[in-house]
């Protein structure tokens, strides 16, 4: 089965596959679901890869579902409350970025132990990622508390909005316990191999989210009527019941994690080399969002239509994005056990690999931007200027698709050999050195305008890749100790 399946992987790059060869492709699609042991040290790379890549796809996309869902019941509330939601969410991103942070630091070092066979060492780890990670939850929950209107007054909310919306974001920020361990237990998970105990977490909770949503809104049946605080209620409840589940496969022995009384406990010191890979991880993260941000500030001097345009175009994008982001985290969990296995050669060829892999799918995904745009853009919007910004933001940076294929997976597996600065150092240099400026002088100093920007980003994702790769084959990631 194992060789079979290996050898439909291989295949996939051909122009066709045998019937036999579509069969044993289903049958390791099958496996990835499921969850079938794999060992991601010996196992063949292409195997390995797709065993971790398809859950983690197939989690993302779940979330994206969610996140579309659940802003169609509130906007039926009307604009204070669709308002309210994405305040919250504003205020919360500084949050997840903490979140993603502290993920990666899990990851990273329960990979290593993984890797090296310790499992014991692996599950210490995970407790502290996740005492770390329920401190840092419980602060934010303080402040959200009994801070809400300031927070929202700070933000720019109006009176009504604050009015009818603090308990909304009082919820939300109450309850921050269940994003924090959702997605760090989920990063344990992934850094362990056990792709899809995170990928069955997190459609569990999302599943509840998406029926809940209505219900508590609404007040369907025997639930009450709680208006747009209802969906915060919603989704406190399904990402709670989400971490209990993922507990119980923490403590069942089903995951390559177990967590024992022998596990539990503060360590101090294992908790500050969380700390540590997070800190740089958070800086890393926020950089990336920052140049958002100024993106878009540069882009509204030119008025509405170029910024819906471009929010339409990048909404499509980072939703194409979704299996790309799945390789990277695959390529990342196999650097990271590779490394800790003593096997470094095995972890670049991973890397490679991935790379390749990623760059067809981005190529391929491209191309059917180039092509379809116009369509694509019309489906969001009937007006005729903002769907030439939206066709032109789609095809400027598919440009580089193929560049950004190789660029995502290597700066992943920086984060999975426990080298975050690296990354976080070459998204300094990619984002705010060069795409920032370059966004600048080819929007105002150009004919291209506000589709300066748009090659601003091809530009410098593309620069990204080309510096990721290079410093990538300098090596001195495989000699990280985490």
């Amino acid at each position: 089965m194992a060789e079979s399946s290996e050898r439909a992987v291989d295949s996939l790059n051909e122009t066709s596959l045998s019937r036999g060869g579509l069969g044993a492709a289903w049958a390791l699609v099958r496996d990835a679901i499921r969850g079938a042991p794999i060992d991601h040290t010996t196992a063949p790379i292409a195997r390995s890869v797709v065993m971790l890549a398809i859950p983690m796809v197939l989690e993302m996309m779940m979330g994206s579902v969610f996140a579309v869902a659940d802003v169609f019941w509130v906007s039926q509330l009307g604009a204070n409350a669709t308002a309210i939601v994405g305040l919250t969410e504003s205020i919360m991103m500084i949050m997840q970025s903490v979140v993603m942070a502290v993920a990666i630091g899990a990851m990273a070092l329960v990979a290593r132990r993984i890797g090296e066979k310790k499992h014991v060492e692996a599950a210490r780890a995970a407790v502290q990622a996740i005492l770390l990670g329920a401190g840092i939850s419980a602060c934010v929950a303080v402040a959200g508390i009994t801070n809400a209107p300031s927070l929202l007054r700070m933000m720019g909310a109006t009176p009504d909005v604050i009015a009818s919306g603090s308990r909304f974001t009082q919820v939300t920020m109450g309850g921050n316990v269940t994003v924090f361990l959702l997605y760090v237990i989920n990063a344990i998970f992934r850094g362990a191999g056990d792709a899809a105990f995170s990928m069955r977490s997190l459609w569990l909770g999302n599943f509840l989210n998406i029926v809940l949503g209505p219900c508590f809104i609404y007040g369907v049946g025997p639930f009450p009527a709680l208006g747009v605080t209802g969906a915060a209620v919603a989704t406190t409840i399904g990402r709670g019941t989400a971490v209990l589940f993922q507990l119980y496969l923490l403590t069942s022995g089903r995951s390559k994690i177990k967590l024992t009384r022998e596990t539990l406990g503060l360590d101090f010191g294992l908790m500050a080399s969380v700390l540590r890979l997070s800190g740089s991880g958070t800086i890393q993260i926020l950089i990336s969002t920052t140049s958002y941000v100024g993106l878009v500030r540069i882009i509204s001097d030119f008025g509405s239509a170029p910024l819906a345009g471009y929010t339409i175009g990048l909404r499509i994008i980072m939703f194409a994005l979704l299996p790309s982001i799945g390789v990277s985290n695959a390529a990342a969990t196999l650097v990271g056990q590779n490394l800790g296995a003593g096997k470094p050669d095995r972890a670049e060829q991973s890397v490679w690999r991935a790379g390749f892999y990623n760059a067809m799918i981005l190529t391929a995904v491209g191309l059917l931007f180039v092509v379809f745009a116009p369509w694509l853009v019309a489906l969001f919007t009937p007006d005729d200027v903002v769907r030439s910004y939206g066709v032109s933001c789609l095809r400027s940076v598919s440009a580089g698709f193929l560049f950004y294929g190789y660029g995502m997976v290597l700066s992943q597996s920086f984060n999975g050999a426990g080298d975050t600065w690296t990354p976080t150092i070459l998204n300094f240099v990619s984002f705010w050195v060069l795409q920032l400026p370059v966004a600048w002088l080819l929007s105002q100093h150009t004919s291209l305008g506000a589709r300066g920007v748009f090659a601003a980003l091809a530009i410098s994702y593309s620069t990204l890749a080309v510096l990721s790769a290079a410093v990538f084959r300098r090596g001195r990631w495989k000699m990280k100790k985490v």
